[in-house]
């Protein structure tokens, strides 16, 4: 798995498509987070916006290898694994740029509440990484569920894609929602509740969508 990880990798970093994302991420961030500005509702844009970029890398790393390409490689490894592969190097890449992100949130931000009161900057920390990671995780199965192996054109693929991450973040009971409403809601109350609940639900949703389409890639060779 790890050798797979690797050529996934490799076949991202080399074809550059993670800069159309990346470049939204950054724009996204750049409009809805500014110096000075309460760490939690920022940390709580910057969580909101990885989700719809991870479902666009999900996308771009199980589409970029060349239909000859993934024959052979999922001749010697199967099909299975070299799809999981794909999930988790979209995964670990978006998930690296969110935690980088919330970074430098945290460094810029203020660790006040809306109204002016203190608010804990290490136990900020932990609630953004733990709702970026939820959201992560989440945008990872919205996009996994919007490409292949599910049999969508590929227009109806991008609008599978956009509406699955919208629903993501407004869905009673999404686990995205609920980690995103903690953080806003902490900055009004000063109350900082790291997301555990919502990201571990987020990391059983994910797991059950990646085992049903890595076992659909494998029937379907």
């Amino acid at each position: 798995m790890t050798a797979l990880l690797r050529y996934q990798a490799a076949l991202l970093a080399r074809s550059q498509r993670w800069l159309a994302p990346l470049l939204l991420y950054a724009a996204v961030l750049a409009v809805g987070v500014r110096s000075g500005q309460p760490v939690l509702g920022s940390l709580g844009v910057a969580a909101a916006a990885v989700l719809p970029v991870t479902a666009w890398a999900v996308h771009l790393c199980v589409a970029q290898e060349p239909p000859a390409a993934r024959t052979v490689a999922s001749a010697a490894a199967g099909p299975r694994r070299v799809h999981l592969a794909a999930l988790l190097t979209a995964a670990g890449c978006a998930a690296a740029l969110a935690v980088v992100a919330t970074v430098v949130v945290l460094l810029i931000s203020e660790p006040v509440t809306d109204d002016g009161g203190a608010v804990s900057r290490p136990a900020a920390a932990l609630a953004g990484v733990l709702a970026v990671l939820c959201c992560v995780l989440l945008g990872a199965a919205v996009g996994a569920l919007s490409t292949r192996p599910v049999p969508l054109r590929r227009g109806w693929s991008v609008a599978a894609a956009v509406l699955g991450s919208l629903l993501a973040l407004v869905t009673t009971g999404s686990p995205a929602r609920h980690a995103v409403t903690s953080l806003v809601t902490g900055s009004r109350t000063g109350t900082v509740q790291p997301p555990v609940l919502p990201l571990l639900g987020a990391v059983a949703l994910a797991a059950a969508v990646a085992f049903l389409v890595c076992r659909t890639a494998a029937r379907r060779g």
